[in-house]
Order: structure tokens, then C-alpha cells, then sequence
């Protein structure tokens, strides 16, 4: 009996310890995911001043009948789509829009390339914010063979002069391209794989996105280089940090107007670390080529 009580009481300090141990791994991980919520809440904190400021451009527009259209481009798991929810956290629905298009219908295949775009342009008063758009075709398309050699060379033509037509009849255009490393790539597709709430974000493209790396990468360096025009600048964003890409988003938007009621103790200054010029990135990118023979992304 003494041996079974002892054997008993060493099976209780075991559990004892187990839950002891199960316990204080359950406390480190609140722990932990409590400090992320709190820096979370913290980084969401520091953008609602120039969320108010998204709101006083939102208002000026209205009031002004003036029309803005935002481009968000870049590679997959940059950014764009976080950036565009944070930048219209508050808007009033009524005067934006968030636009991001399939794939073209064969009806829409046998119209003019732009139409399709052209329809969902906003009227005086509104913001069109496009999660990617007409420049589809100059990188995802021709990467993946859905155009033609012939029709990428056309839209790169053309669409200089298309959008120095809208910049003149008054037509507030922002286009951001948000630049991610190849192994942050990697790391968010990854992320994306193995989280159940990130999955549907993964597509048979983003798979393919690593393995076409350095066309992309071309095709950036050929639609800066064709479409950066000193009414139509592109705005080079470096993503690494989603937080702060999306306030510098933020700062490019509302740097992009001058409204009414603008804080004048804010900081609408852009990080030259994070934020450069689209002739500036080709610069770069020229750079890099004669320096290694290759390409950054």
C-alpha cells in the first residue's frame, strides 16, 4: 500500500508538473500575442491623422466636383490590397470606389484595351482607388503569354498619352507601384500557405510568381522607364514594412492635391528610404544591371 500511495503521489507531481509547464507555454504565448496586438493597435494608431486627412481630401473633392483615380501595381504579396483597406477605413462610401477587375470577357477581349477601365473612371466628387489596372498588360500579361508582343508594344505607346489627356482635363492621377524583395515574397506566400484565414489569398500566379522573378523584374524596369512622365510620375514604394508602406502611401495620396484644412503639424514628408521616383528606380535598376548583370526587384 506505502508503495502504491508513493507511486500515486509521484504520478500526481508529474500531471502537477505537466500542467504546471502546459500552463506557463499557454501565459508566454498570450503573452507574445497580446505584445503583437498591442504594436498592432499601436501602427493602426499612428495612421488615423492622415486618415483624417484622407477624409479632408475626400470632402475637397466633392466640393471642388474634381475627380482622383489611384493605381496600386506591383508584385504579388506587396502590399496593395492592406494599403488600399486602411486608406479607406473611413471614407464615406458614397464618393470612392475600390476597383479591381478579372479577367476580361470575350466580349471585353474584342474591345479596345482600355474600355473596360474607362467604365469604372470616377465622376467629379469621387476616388477610384484600382487594385492593379490597365497596367496588367504591361507586366502580368505579357509574363504569362496573355497578350500579344504586338499589344504589349501598343499599350506602352499609347498609354502615355492616355494619361496625360486625363492629367489635363483635370483628372487627379496617383500611380503607386510597391516594390517587395524576392525573399519577403516568399516569406508572405508562405504565410499565406499555411494560415486557413490566408489561403484564399494564394493563387496559381502567385505560385508562379517566384519562378518568373527576373520577367517581372523586366517588365517593371520597361513600364517605369516608358510610362514615368513628369505629369504622370510613378511613386516607387519599398514595402518590406507594411505599416509604414501604407502611410507612405498615404502621404503620396494626399501629396497629390491641395485641399483645404491641411494639418500643418503633420509630417507629409515621404522616407527617401522608402519612397523614391519611378525615373529614380530605373536609375537604380541601370545601376544594378552594370554593376551584377541583373536586376533588383
Amino acid at each position: 500500500m506505502a508503495k502504491q500511495r508513493e507511486a500515486d503521489k509521484n504520478k500526481d507531481k508529474q500531471q502537477l508538473r505537466a500542467e504546471i509547464k502546459r500552463l506557463r507555454k499557454d501565459l508566454r504565448h498570450t503573452t507574445r500575442d497580446l505584445e503583437r496586438a498591442t504594436r498592432r493597435a499601436r501602427r493602426e494608431d499612428s495612421l488615423k491623422p492622415y486618415q483624417v486627412e484622407l477624409l479632408k481630401l475626400q470632402r475637397h473633392l466633392e466640393v471642388n466636383d474634381r475627380r482622383m483615380i489611384v493605381v496600386f501595381e506591383g508584385r504579388d504579396a506587396a502590399g496593395k490590397g492592406g494599403t488600399i483597406r486602411r486608406v479607406t477605413r473611413y471614407m464615406n462610401e458614397k464618393h470612392y470606389r475600390v476597383v479591381a477587375l478579372g479577367k476580361p470577357t470575350e466580349e471585353q477581349r474584342s474591345q479596345w484595351y482600355l474600355q473596360r477601365y474607362v467604365k469604372e473612371f470616377p465622376h467629379g466628387g469621387e476616388m477610384v482607388l484600382f487594385d492593379r489596372s490597365w497596367y496588367n498588360r504591361a507586366m502580368v500579361e505579357p509574363v504569362f503569354g496573355f497578350c500579344t508582343q504586338k499589344e504589349y508594344e501598343h499599350f506602352l505607346r499609347g498609354v502615355v498619352g492616355f494619361e496625360k489627356d486625363l492629367a489635363r482635363q483635370g483628372t487627379i492621377l496617383v500611380k503607386l507601384y510597391f516594390s517587395v524583395t524576392k525573399s519577403e515574397q516568399l516569406r508572405r506566400f508562405d504565410r499565406r500557405r499555411e494560415d486557413p484565414l490566408r489561403q484564399w489569398k494564394l493563387s496559381e500566379i502567385d505560385v508562379q510568381a517566384q519562378e518568373h522573378w527576373d520577367d517581372f523584374t523586366r517588365h517593371k524596369y520597361e513600364m517605369l522607364k516608358r510610362t514615368h512622365t513628369s505629369q504622370t510620375p510613378w511613386t516607387v514604394i519599398r514595402s518590406r514594412s507594411k505599416p509604414l508602406a501604407r502611410l507612405s502611401a498615404m502621404k503620396a495620396i494626399l501629396n497629390a492635391a491641395d485641399y483645404e484644412g491641411r494639418d500643418a503639424d503633420l509630417d507629409f514628408v515621404p522616407d527617401p528610404d522608402l519612397v523614391v521616383s519611378g525615373a529614380r528606380e530605373v536609375e537604380l535598376m541601370e545601376a544594378d544591371r552594370l554593376r551584377r548583370g541583373e536586376f533588383k526587384g
